[in-house]
């Protein structure tokens, strides 16, 4: 990890403790489709995975919203479904319908997963971060990242996505201790898979629960909030210095404030979220995030401007890292994102 900067990085003077207007500024899925200059590369590539596995196109893509919008972060391409391809689950991405992977749903096909991480399936993240910091500016922090176990498992056990998760949701309910089985198998793989994205020469890491919105309280806590601990305090045990940001997506406020006790640094909040409240009652302890609704970038106009302005001032003197309150979606026009750039560098 990359701590011995000459040059002071907003976004991680931010996480270690300081506030600053305006706030430092990057955007979940920023290296994607929205881009000319991705969607080339993508072509040239083939095929997704051949582009989340080949370390140069990775990192170029990885590079190209910095170059056009100097966001003060960047995130490495990659998917949060690597971890269990390494594991031996088989898998595809198929047009306009998703990830495509062998289900683990029962003893047998847990039985079946790897010991250990293929280092064909990690490698090429850890050398594509590799090359995106040896050319990064100096101010910008690298950012790695992995799907939180319970995500994860959504996708491993239905074999594909859901509109409610509720392959797992049953599988949870009808067998926790073959759940627990694979949460736990997913806790260890990701606590390896980060520590090497860190050993790579990520500064922040950030742990994405797209689809713990659909969990009942007490399910919340046992199938993320207590993984994220143990995510936190295993890769914090092999790298103390490292800040975890969390985004759980759909959470209610009660649910984000069981992660207050997890180790994390910074949260990050979907469009929905109260952002007074989520200030009143996270900031004490907690890093914001986020959060404005994806769907404003593309309407662009007074509906992207004034909320930007309403989002900078409910967090005017908090630690704030302006974001989305999702990922940006390909149909963006790229001058809505200038004016997004424009109106979040203004000073207040």
């Amino acid at each position: 990890m990359n701590r011995s900067r000459t040059t002071p990085s907003p976004f991680l003077t931010v996480l270690d403790g300081t506030p600053l207007d305006p706030p430092p500024f990057w955007m979940m899925r920023q290296a994607g489709r929205y881009l000319p200059e991705y969607r080339e590369i993508r072509a040239k590539a083939g095929d997704f995975l051949t582009l989340c596995y080949t370390p140069k196109l990775a990192a170029e893509v990885t590079l190209q919203p910095i170059r056009r919008y100097g966001f003060d972060a960047a995130i490495i391409f990659s998917d949060i479904l690597v971890v269990p391809h390494a594991l031996g689950v088989d898998l595809s991405f198929e047009a306009g319908e998703g990830p495509r992977l062998s289900p683990v749903a029962d003893a047998s096909s847990l039985a079946e997963l790897r010991a250990e991480l293929d280092p064909a399936k990690t490698g090429p993240v850890y050398e594509a971060l590799s090359l995106v910091r040896a050319q990064l500016p100096a101010d910008v922090a690298l950012i790695g990242f992995c799907g939180a176990p319970w995500t994860v498992a959504t996708y491993m056990v239905a074999g594909h996505g859901t509109d409610d998760q509720a392959p797992a949701r049953l599988l949870a309910l009808r067998d926790p201790v073959l759940f627990q089985s694979l949460i736990d198998r997913l806790v260890e793989a990701s606590i390896i898979h980060l520590a090497g994205q860190v050993a790579a020469g990520a500064d922040v890491v950030q742990i994405f629960d797209t689809w713990s919105g659909v969990l009942d309280p007490a399910s919340f806590q046992r199938w993320c909030a207590e993984p994220l601990r143990r995510i936190v305090a295993g890769l914090k045990a092999l790298h103390p210095h490292v800040h975890v940001i969390a985004f759980p997506k759909g959470a209610t406020l009660e649910a984000l404030e069981r992660l207050k006790d997890t180790g994390i640094a910074a949260i990050g909040l979907d469009w929905a979220a109260d952002r007074g409240a989520a200030r009143a009652r996270l900031s004490d302890r907690l890093v914001l995030q986020g959060n404005l609704d994806p769907l404003r970038l593309i309407a662009g106009g007074s509906a992207l401007e004034e909320e930007v302005a309403r989002i900078r001032a409910d967090f005017a003197g908090a630690r704030h890292i302006f974001n989305l309150g999702h990922g940006i979606r390909p149909e963006t026009p790229l001058a809505h994102v200038e004016k997004l750039v424009e109106a979040v560098r203004r000073a207040l």
